[in-house]
């Protein structure tokens, strides 16, 4: 049988040394070559092979990472119906899809355990943003908020149904949101719930727990979440505790109160004898930059005490969230109409405009505040400026101007905020008890879902993480990286068939250049994709080969 790869000979860069060599030498030697030493990007050619096959689809040739850890291998790996058949150096049986990997690292498709990217499926199922980085599996649920537990008699199987309708590109998890399961219960207000309530709440969180919901989480920032007290969210993540799953938690405070906030959080897992997951962990504002040691501390003595405690990240310095949490909490309280009636009422307005501007000055002024959608028209031209200098311009005070933006929006702004430390990003990454995720959401250079300026997070996590911290800073191995975006994610969340590649896992793979993997997304330009990650494989079939979006065989999957 004959075979055409069509391979062009590849060029070694300076000093002899080929990607081969840095991928096959110890777990740094990808950061230790100079971008500028490298040739091309590489493709990654297919071959499809006429004739009796054993396998779907053998990628060869490549540096396999398996996921766990350990130092790449140079082999072969092969998919039968969605799941990976053989690994090894070789192969002889042929694929009836075959991909030319010499020269490029295979690693499990990525597990982005905090994410938003199931909001633009139904519109989108491509999921462009998402899978282009190598992204294959998504958890979302996140910050409190899932999407089958606000609607009356909406359950996880309801969900799950609907989404499979959809088709997507990526497969999805979710946890249960416990601010929907609170918005659903006990409404917009900021009270305790009674015990009749409690007891209903508990038993929606068990019923997505046992129908596949891979966690339960919070956002103690959002209403109505941030409502809860700490014996609330004890009481509701203790169905956690049977099966290992986490309690995720986006914290009540992320910066002057991080640290009482990280001691709530470990007081609800103490409480609950549950997991814990601190989403997004970060210090916001320079003042409280010093305080990643005391963070790091806390959690370190929470697992030296007997609790599952881990962190996730996402590697910039801005981060994304509604133009509301701006403002007091209390502020909030009753829902969207009720915040606004306060911002004019005598008794209110005054007090809401200090502590505003308190926050906006702790992130260091109007100009970290970027305006990253809106829904009405006569404000598009906001989107994707800095808050401070668009108010300028239109001769307005800045607080004004973000108060006429949620107005005449019905609240709905979403907004980027520049306030953490690069520095503190890269250690948290790199730390043992990180993992990386997006916390971004799905978009596409066309269509549907190309609005706004979105955060570039959502399309060049996993690439930045690869080519920034890994290669250009050296921060962290190559091995390491992946690890800490496939298996070990995976594992957190008990998706026990994703983010390994081994015999009977799960065909979720992806093929990249370490040389040359990048995130081209900009906070100006956010819509581009990511260079250096020619194939992505979910489900055993090729849903991305050298920029071209060929399938959408994802689906829902249950935790284990």
């Amino acid at each position: 049988m004959s075979e055409e790869r069509n391979r062009t000979a590849e060029p070694a860069p300076s000093g002899g040394t080929t990607r081969r060599d840095f991928l096959q030498h110890g777990v740094m030697a990808v950061a230790a070559l100079p971008l500028t030493s490298m040739s091309a990007p590489m493709a990654a050619p297919f071959v499809h092979v006429a004739g009796r096959q054993e396998y779907d689809l053998v990628v060869r040739g490549g540096v396999v990472f398996d996921g766990l850890g350990g130092a790449g291998r140079e082999g072969d790996v092969a998919v039968r119906d969605g799941r990976i058949s053989a690994v090894g150096a070789r192969l002889s049986a042929r694929g009836r899809t075959e991909v030319d990997a010499r020269g490029l690292a295979v690693t499990p498709g990525f597990v982005d355990i905090h994410s938003h990217g199931d909001g633009s499926l139904r519109e989108d199922p491509r999921a462009e943003s998402v899978v282009r980085q190598g992204i294959t599996t998504i958890v979302v649920g996140a910050d409190g908020g899932s999407r089958f537990s606000g609607a009356p008699g909406k359950s996880f199987v309801d969900w799950e149904r609907e989404l499979n309708a959809v088709k997507p590109a990526v497969n999805v998890a979710s946890m249960v949101g416990l601010g929907s399961v609170r918005g659903a219960v006990v409404g917009e207000a900021d009270r305790r719930a009674t015990a009749d309530e409690l007891s209903r709440m508990a038993a929606m969180v068990t019923r997505a727990l046992g129908e596949g919901a891979c966690g339960a989480s919070t956002g103690l920032e959002y209403t109505p979440g941030a409502f809860a007290p700490l014996d609330e969210l004890i009481a509701l993540s203790r169905p956690l505790a049977a099966r290992g799953l986490p309690y995720a938690t986006h914290m009540r405070n992320e910066d002057d109160q991080l640290l009482e906030a990280i001691d709530e959080s470990i007081a609800v897992a103490r409480g609950a004898r549950c997991a814990l997951q601190v989403s997004h962990l970060k210090q916001q504002g320079t003042r409280n930059w010093s305080k990643l040691d005391a963070s790091l501390a806390r959690l370190r003595d929470a697992r030296a005490a007997g609790i599952d405690a881990w962190f996730d990240v996402y590697p910039y310095e801005a981060y994304q969230t509604g133009l509301t949490n701006l403002f007091p909490v209390w502020a909030r309280d009753g829902g969207n109409a009720a915040f606004l009636t306060r911002l004019d009422s005598p008794t209110t307005a005054a007090r809401i405009k200090t502590e505003t501007l308190g926050k906006v000055e702790l992130i260091g002024g109007w100009d970290n505040v970027q305006i990253a959608r809106v829904g009405n028209a006569a404000d598009r031209d906001a989107e994707g400026k800095r808050l401070g200098a668009w108010a300028t311009a239109r001769g307005e005070d800045p607080y004004n101007a973000a108060v006429g933006l949620l107005r005449r929006n019905a609240v709905d702004v979403g907004m980027l905020g520049f306030a953490m430390s690069e520095a503190n990003i890269d250690r948290l990454l790199a730390h043992e008890y990180g993992m990386v995720c997006s916390d971004g959401g799905g978009f596409a250079i066309d269509g549907p879902t190309r609005r706004g300026s979105p955060h570039p997070r959502g399309a060049r996590t996993m690439p930045r993480v690869l080519g920034r911290l890994v290669r250009e800073r050296k921060g962290l191995s190559l091995a390491d990286a992946i690890h800490k975006m496939s298996a070990r994610t995976a594992d957190r969340v008990h998706l026990r068939d994703r983010g390994r590649l081994a015999v009977g896992m799960a065909g979720d793979l992806v093929v990249l250049d370490p040389a040359t993997v990048a995130d081209r997304a900009s906070f100006s330009n956010p819509f581009q994709y990511p260079v250096g990650i020619p194939v992505v494989v979910v489900n055993g079939v090729v849903v991305v080969r050298d920029g071209q979006h060929l399938a959408t065989p994802g689906r829902v999957l249950r935790a284990g």
